[in-house]
């Protein structure tokens, strides 16, 4: 039997009740000399009336109860009843059924909520919000690392990472994209930004997700170098193989068949020999080089940095070349943990300080080389070398990154080239820049 049919057989003895004692006590108004039976039919009336009337406001009460618990958030309210009888038990019950759904579909959202805020939170794209008023927020975690020099909430307080970034948060239009360079920590760096149009409390919300593509085009530059270099070492050793090989057979049947009495005979000696180093020459040449093409394995742990930077000092300094050149180093903070692969960096660093000493030695009567290990806001780690050379020109900054790439003589072009590839295997950057004591300041960032 349900509420409403349990409430209303309530409701009908109620009324009938108080009907029938309406009827007596007008039966006692009508016949003299019921005094005392007036009374008792007024009194039986009045309780009739009043018990009619809490019977319907009881369950106006239940249900305004619920709607206020709804109205204020309370789903935690109870509202059954046991053996409350007339149908209020059922109501209660359903009352409580209904709060129920409601905390489960609270629950629900808010577990959505949750995960939404969890995956915006953790995707690898910068998301930066500007609402109505004009408020640029970071609202993700790559948002956070990536523009971590600035404070603040205004638009122009991204004016730390170029004048472009500006412009893109404040008027770049939805559903459009654009490419700059944006001023990181790390070094200039290419990005893509796209905007788009959200609503937002009866606000409209602008979200600019900002994505950095130089390390995906520094990975596809270094690869499409290595493939070159692979292709045409494959094809240079191929056809120097049968050279060298005829070249050295050559000369020993040409060494056997020289006796030394013909001049002639003499001298075509001398030619193949010189053919046959030669090629034995390019051979060892591009065998050397076939080393840019196979990628550095990187096996990142953490170290000190003082110690680490001491041995390179004393690896520096045990070589007789550089014992003219003054090399300073500092760490901040001294204690400062680096992660990457120690031999790997250790291998570009020496190979750097090597480099600085040649450019200082050239420049002067007192070289100098500098190392700077230092901690970075962002959690990485920047190192530095410097000298007091005459430094790299501007136009050349880049080039000197590429395989084969020299500007000294004795040169073989690796080693700046195998610098960016391991740089770029620790998801890192190199780069070049004028340092304070005026030569070459290349910068590390880990």
């Amino acid at each position: 039997m349900g509420f409403d049919r349990r409430f209303a057989i309530g409701l009908a003895l109620r009324l009938a009740l108080a009907l029938a004692a309406l009827a007596l006590f007008a039966w006692s108004l009508l016949t003299p000399g019921l005094a005392a039976a007036r009374i008792v039919a007024a009194t039986l009336a009045m309780g009739a009336g009043i018990a009619l009337w809490r019977y319907v406001r009881r369950t106006n009460l239940e249900v305004a109860r619920f709607i206020d618990a709804v109205r204020f958030g309370d789903l935690q309210a109870r509202f059954a009843r046991p053996k409350a009888g007339s149908g209020f038990d059922i109501l209660g019950e359903a009352l409580d059924g209904g709060i129920r759904t409601l905390r489960e579909e609270r629950e629900r959202i808010a577990e959505e909520t949750r995960f939404f805020s969890a995956l915006v939170d953790d995707v690898p794209v910068a998301l930066v919000t500007v609402d109505g008023e004009g408020r640029a927020e970071c609202v993700n975690k790559a948002a956070r690392r990536l523009f971590n020099r600035h404070s603040g909430v205004r638009i122009a307080d991204f004016e730390v990472y170029g004048a472009s970034l500006v412009q893109a948060i404040a008027g770049l239009p939805p559903g459009r994209h654009q490419l700059l360079i944006l001023s990181l920590d790390i070094g200039s760096q290419r990005a893509t930004v796209r905007a788009a149009s959200l609503a937002r409390l009866g606000d409209t919300v602008r979200v600019i997700a900002v994505q950095p593509i130089q390390d995906a085009l520094n990975a596809v530059e270094v690869a499409a170098q290595s493939d070159l270099i692979r292709v045409l070492t494959h094809e240079i050793m191929n056809s120097m193989t049968p050279v060298t090989s005829l070249a050295r057979t050559a000369a020993q049947l040409i060494a056997e068949a020289d006796r030394g009495q013909d001049p002639a005979i003499a001298d075509a000696r001398s030619a193949i020999e010189t053919l046959s180093r030669r090629a034995d020459g390019v051979m060892h040449f591009v065998e050397t080089y076939r080393t840019i093409t196979r990628p550095p394995q990187v096996n990142r742990r953490l170290f000190a940095a003082e110690p680490f930077a001491a041995e390179l000092g004393r690896l520096f300094e045990a070589d007789g070349h550089w014992a003219d050149v003054l090399l300073r180093i500092l760490i901040n903070p001294p204690d400062h943990l680096i992660d990457a692969d120690p031999d790997l960096i250790a291998q570009v660093v020496i190979n750097l300080l090597r480099n600085a000493a040649d450019a200082a030695t050239m420049n002067g009567d007192t070289p100098e080389v500098s190392l700077t290990i230092e901690a970075m806001r962002s959690g990485r780690t920047r190192i530095e070398v410097g000298d007091n050379g005459t430094g790299v020109p501007e136009a050349l900054r880049h080039d000197i990154f590429l395989p084969f790439f020299t500007t000294k003589k004795t040169g073989s072009g690796i080693g700046l080239s195998f610098a960016r590839q391991v740089l770029l295997a620790h998801d890192g950057s190199i780069e070049v820049d004028r340092s304070p004591a005026g030569g070459a300041l290349f910068r590390l960032v880990l």
